[in-house]
């Protein structure tokens, strides 16, 4: 029954921080284009090298 006196002001500590960096990232835009990059990767690089053309023989 103790540890309950540990436990759970702990555990709203770690909420409120977890909130504090939610709203954090919110603020900051991390959010708001999520669409972007996970297409991103589906598109053709034209300035990608080809790796055994810029070896030197």
């Amino acid at each position: 029954m103790d540890i309950l006196y540990l436990l759970i002001p702990l555990s709203a500590v770690l909420v409120l921080l977890i909130v504090g960096v939610f709203g954090w990232a919110l603020h900051k835009g991390q959010f708001d284009d999520v669409e972007r990059e996970g297409s991103r990767i589906l598109e053709n690089d034209p300035a990608a090298v080809d790796v055994d053309q810029s070896r030197p023989t």
